[in-house]
C-alpha cells in the first residue's frame, strides 16, 4: 500500500517512515501542507498519517478540505496538543485515529494495522481466489493453507490487481500505487515483479494475464 506521512519534525518523520516500509507499505513524506493537499489532488494512498503543527497549511484544515471533497483515505493524526476539545474537533473534522506525540513506533504500527484493517472489512478482508487466501491488513497470503512467500513488491502487485480482479489494471496506475517520488517504479521493475509473481501463482488456480496494449488482469479458475 502507499501511504503518505506528513510531518515536519525531521526525528519523527524518519521513525514512523521506517516503520511504515518494514511493514512492506510504499511511503512518500512531506513536511508542508500546502504540498500535501496538492499531493493528495494528485495521487491515490492508501493512508496518511498527518501532524497538525504544519507550515504552509494547518493539518486540521488539510483534514477538512479532505472530507469535505468526500476523500475517505483513511487519517491518523499524531500530535503533541492532547487538549480533549481539540482531540473532539479533529475527530470530527473525520479523522480516523488520534496519537499523541510521544508514543512508541509499536503502537503506531497497531494503530495503523487497526485503521487498515477497518477498511478492508467495509469491503473484503481476506479474498479467496482459486486457493489463494489473501489477507490484505494482515499483508499475507496462503496457498493451499500454506504461507506463499512474497516480497513486499510481489505483495503489492498481487494487492493491486486482486482488488480490481477480473478488470485490466493499466500499467500506469501500478506503477503509481507501487512507486514512490524517491524509489519510483520504472517499467522494467515491473515487468520484473510481474514474471516473478506469475511464476510464483504457477499452481494457485489464479491467472496473471496480460492484456497487450491495456494492462494486466488477474483471473482465478473456478474449478481450481
Amino acid at each position: 500500500m502507499r501511504m503518505l506521512v506528513v510531518e515536519d519534525d525531521a526525528a519523527i518523520a524518519d521513525a514512523v517512515c521506517a516503520t511504515l516500509r518494514r511493514a512492506g507499505h510504499a511511503v512518500d513524506h512531506l513536511t508542508d501542507g500546502r504540498a500535501a493537499l496538492t499531493a493528495l489532488q494528485s495521487h491515490a494512498f492508501s493512508l496518511v498519517v498527518l501532524d497538525l503543527g504544519l507550515p504552509g497549511e494547518e493539518g486540521g484544515e488539510i483534514l477538512r478540505k479532505l472530507r469535505a471533497a468526500r476523500d475517505g483515505v483513511p487519517v491518523l493524526v499524531i500530535t503533541a496538543r492532547e487538549e480533549l476539545d481539540l482531540r473532539v474537533h479533529t475527530l470530527d473534522l473525520g479523522a480516523d485515529d488520534y496519537l499523541v506525540k510521544p508514543f512508541t513506533l509499536a503502537e503506531f504500527d497497531a494503530r495503523v494495522r487497526a485503521l487498515l484493517r477497518r477498511q478492508a472489512s467495509q469491503g473484503v478482508p481476506v479474498l479467496k481466489l482459486g486457493k489463494l487466501s489473501i489477507d490484505l491488513p494482515g499483508r499475507s497470503v496462503n496457498l493451499d493453507d500454506k504461507p506463499l512467500d512474497l516480497t513486499a513488491r510481489e505483495f503489492g502487485l498481487l494487492e493491486a490487481l486482486a482488488s480490481r480482479r477480473n478488470r485490466v489494471t493499466s500499467r500506469e496506475h501500478l506503477i503509481e500505487a507501487l512507486g514512490t517520488w524517491n524509489e519510483a517504479l520504472t517499467d522494467n521493475g515491473l515487468d520484473i515483479a510481474v514474471h516473478r509473481l506469475r511464476r510464483k501463482l504457477a499452481s494457485s488456480g489464479v491467472s496473471l494475464r496480460t492484456v497487450r496494449g491495456l494492462g494486466y488482469l488477474l483471473e482465478a479458475d473456478d474449478s481450481a
